[in-house]
């Protein structure tokens, strides 16, 4: 398959996106009292921070991906431009 450039740079920001909301998204969740039984951060987790946990993990890992094929696709639309 090839990707044009400009998908290219769209999965590309894509990637950088999911690699910059996710990480923030998962701070706000470890502050939030729902998150823990006792006291933020030393009592025990709750099923909600188990769960945005993995949605987050999840996101961040499909994140990359979508960025790497951006990449791929970028590297590969440059060799065909210059062959």
């Amino acid at each position: 398959m090839i990707l044009s450039r400009r998908w290219s740079v769209f999965l590309v920001l894509a990637g950088l996106f999911n690699i910059g909301i996710w990480p923030r998204f998962g701070a706000a969740i470890w502050q939030d009292q729902r998150a823990w039984q006792g006291a933020i951060g030393s009592s025990t987790p709750t099923a909600f921070l188990w769960v945005h946990a993995a949605l987050i993990a999840v996101a961040l890992t499909v994140g990359i991906a979508v960025g790497v094929l951006g990449l791929r696709g970028l590297v590969a639309g440059r060799r065909r431009a210059t062959v």
